[in-house]
């Protein structure tokens, strides 16, 4: 397996569904980044499970445990080590799994063949969205260190089961999404469940995901994650380019099926004059006067703000029944999925796409030596 992404600013991924914990190490964070307990926790809580109706009712609570790398409240620059531990867990559920039925849409089949059937397949095991939750840990202290240039790292969901949202402004995805309360910190409390901007629409998503629910089926969606005020430069073609890594860094999430950057799959069905960004003069800035790029161009950030569009499936875990091969037995049998699983799982994978994000660009930033090794 290939655990690790980054050059610069590297992480690592630790931990199964069922295991004893989930984690995840960073290093080359650079030393006396005044970093606190509750800065991470904050963010790890936008993804905690079992907080409404309309996600799983596998309730974690994901406290987070630093292991290495800070010493009063500063990072040290040594490795640091976070980890949440896994209590709520029921692998009884997966016992149909143990006898050779292979779930549609998971990865029982192809690791089953990969590993030789001694990957741990409860809840997903390796391949659990329960691993994003050392995705999110890690963006934290990412995006603390992109606080330093004043980026700024937002994402938030644009679209489930066909309900697409409403455009809206920057300030109303602050306002709407994570509202932050006196003293800095939101505390991961969203003004709606499904973390949309458009509250109208938010209400729709709701109740289509209540149906699916209810049905014992699922539903996909969209998510958009934008960075502002990069500075142009960031990206290391012709193989390390900025789009390139942040897809790959994107599709290391469970369940991402499709990334597009500004006008995306929407260029080809347009001329070259119209998805041209013509470039002006701004307040003595070269900028452009449309994003159709998404601030990306030749894989370099170009100033302009990035925007990425991520396209996640409906979840794999579905209650009604269906037919599949016992891998085991060889022959076909009727498999009806048991345990507690999302009916979509979009709005807490929006934390986790902001957290790839600031991972990617934050590596990026080392790299051109815009963050220094020690932080004074």
């Amino acid at each position: 397996m290939d655990n690790n992404f980054g050059k610069d600013f590297k992480i690592t991924s630790f931990g199964e569904s069922h295991g004893r914990c989930v984690g995840i190490v960073v290093d080359g964070c650079p030393a006396g980044l005044k970093l606190e307990e509750k800065e991470i926790q904050e963010d790890l809580d936008k993804r905690k499970p079992g907080q409404s109706e309309i996600s799983t009712q596998r309730k974690e609570e994901d406290k987070v445990e630093i292991l290495s790398g800070i010493l009063n409240g500063f990072t040290t620059g040594a490795p640091i080590c976070f980890l949440v531990w896994n209590k709520d867990v029921k692998s009884e559920s997966y016992e149909e799994i143990k006898k050779g039925l292979v779930r549609p849409g998971h990865v029982d089949f192809t690791a089953f063949v990969k590993y030789g059937g001694f990957n741990d397949g409860r809840g997903g095991g390796r391949f659990s969205g329960r691993i994003t939750a050392g995705f999110v840990m890690a963006g934290a202290v990412a995006k603390k260190l992109l606080n330093l240039l004043k980026i700024e790292i937002l994402a938030h969901t644009i679209e489930i089961g066909g309900i697409r949202a409403e455009k809206k402004s920057i300030s109303e995805i602050r306002k709407n999404v994570y509202p932050v309360r006196k003293g800095g910190l939101s505390n991961g409390v969203c003004k709606n469940e499904v973390r949309c901007a458009d509250l109208k629409m938010a209400e729709k998503m709701v109740e289509e995901i209540e149906k699916m629910r209810k049905e014992g089926d699922s539903i996909g969606g969209i998510i958009e994650g934008i960075a502002l005020n990069l500075p142009v430069g960031l990206g290391e073609p012709i193989f390390g380019t900025l789009d390139g890594e942040i897809s790959k860094a994107l599709f290391a999430i469970p369940g991402v099926k499709g990334v597009e950057f500004g006008s995306g799959f929407g260029s080809a069905r347009i001329k070259g004059s119209q998805n041209n960004d013509l470039f002006i003069i701004k307040n003595g800035k070269i900028l452009t006067e449309t994003n159709n790029s998404g601030g990306i161009l030749g894989g370099i950030s170009n100033g302009m703000p990035l925007l990425v569009r991520v396209a996640i499936k409906p979840t794999s875990s579905i209650s009604k029944p269906q037919i599949t091969v016992n891998i085991k037995k060889m022959k076909m049998e009727e498999l009806r999925i048991e345990g507690r699983h999302d009916p979509c799982i979009v709005p807490r994978a929006v934390p986790v796409v902001e957290a790839m994000l600031a991972i990617t660009i934050c590596d990026f930033a080392l790299r051109a030596q815009l963050i220094p090794r020690v932080i004074k």
